[in-house]
């Protein structure tokens, strides 16, 4: 079931980022508080527990991310998905699919496009094929951080889904 993230499914979801943190940036219980009070759209997969979530951003929030601002420099409106993950044993059900389909439909409704970005270097190739099943086209790369990371900035239409 998909539900609203609440502040009781919080120590599960640093869980999960720790799981992913190769691909995300570190997530401390302050900051995922403060995130889930900026946030338009954050979402769990409650299966019993949480097996995923997601996290996503309008423009105009006060988030201070290099690559939400890299978009917000340049859309006037968007919904901007910043992290999104699925626990391991739960891979492969859907439940990332699910969320995105989620966030398309709050897109839709606003009439924004939806931007995220994955990561380049380290390679994602996972990432990189889900989210071109999901209609999402590079409009630019972006290197940040004290390891040099590079993404790769994606756009989809609300309507790509």
């Amino acid at each position: 079931m998909i539900r609203p993230a609440h502040p009781d499914d919080f120590e599960a979801i640093l869980r999960l980022n720790v799981e992913s943190e190769h691909f995300m940036s570190p997530l401390a219980a302050a900051r995922l508080q403060q995130l889930h009070g900026w946030a338009a759209h954050h979402l769990v997969v409650d299966d019993g527990g949480v097996a995923a979530f997601l996290l996503a951003f309008r423009e105009g929030s006060t988030y201070d991310s290099p690559n939400y601002r890299w978009f917000a420099a340049r859309y006037p409106a968007f919904l901007y998905i910043d992290r999104v993950a699925v626990a391991a044993p739960q891979r492969g059900r859907g439940f990332g699919s699910r969320l995105y389909e989620e966030t398309f439909a709050l897109a839709r409704s606003a009439g924004v496009p939806v931007t995220c970005e994955f990561d380049l270097e380290p390679p994602n190739p996972v990432s990189g094929r889900f989210h071109l099943r999901f209609g999402f086209t590079e409009v630019g790369r972006q290197r940040y951080g004290a390891a040099g990371k590079l993404v790769s900035l994606q756009h989809a239409a609300p309507g790509a889904t």
